[in-house]
């Protein structure tokens, strides 16, 4: 039986270890610090911080990759069944879905996002972690989008579009893990789309907005040379 105090302990260490992720301090597929830092800065054991680690991997939020480290993955919990059930169908036919809901994010992020929100997205555009890159990782493990797009689908102000996103997002880095999808590392294309995304999004053009971003996911993702082409 857990003694009430462990109990506390793993709750303090739960609550530590969200709030920075879904405070955004901890992007999206950087590498959360290491063990000893953890518990270090927390003030519990290793077995404490590993069940709460535990808990956020099985939310979805956290991924530990044996030898390299722990890594976020979501700023909110993940319905795994929903995961499961996108990640079924042909790669095609989930970029086609990613591609539609960061379409209709970015149009109603350019009628509904906040100012702080606009803050968070023009920070992110210099962020160099925010290329979502963990270039330490061997080539399975490589880049999903990150913060910039996650932050574009929730300036939204819609909880659906977020919600299916975040399913979405997993699904593709499973893909993406198996060599079915790959991202190519163009890092100053990127920041030119992003750019663009941001000024349609300050300047509260939804068109511009939507046509940006149609631009730029037609070829941050692809198909990898093992894609199954679309069944039919």
């Amino acid at each position: 039986m857990t003694h009430p105090t462990d109990s506390g302990k793993t709750a303090a260490a739960l609550r530590y270890l969200r709030a920075r992720i879904t405070s955004g301090e901890w992007t999206l597929n950087s590498r959360i610090p290491r063990e000893h830092e953890l518990m270090v800065a927390i003030g519990v054991g290793k077995s404490t911080l590993r069940e709460a680690v535990r808990s956020l991997t099985s939310l979805g939020m956290l991924e530990p990759i044996r030898g390299v480290g722990t890594f976020v993955r979501s700023r909110t919990p993940v319905n795994s069944v929903i995961a499961d059930y996108i990640a079924d169908f042909p790669v095609a036919d989930i970029l086609g879905y990613r591609r539609s809901l960061e379409i209709e994010s970015a149009r109603q992020a350019a009628v509904n996002r906040s100012e702080e929100q606009l803050q968070t997205l023009t920070a992110l555009l210099d962020d160099s972690r925010n290329a979502g890159a963990e270039s330490t990782l061997p080539f399975s493990h490589a880049r999903a989008p990150g913060s910039f797009h996650h932050t574009v689908v929730e300036a939204s102000g819609n909880l659906l579009l977020l919600n299916m996103y975040t399913c979405t997002i997993a699904a593709v880095r499973r893909h993406r893990q198996s060599g079915d999808l790959q991202a190519p590392d163009l890092p100053q294309l990127r920041r030119e789309d992003h750019s663009v995304i941001l000024r349609a999004i300050r300047d509260r053009d939804p068109h511009a907005a939507a046509a940006a971003m149609a631009a730029h996911v037609s070829h941050d993702i692809t198909p990898g040379p093992g894609a199954v082409g679309p069944t039919g």
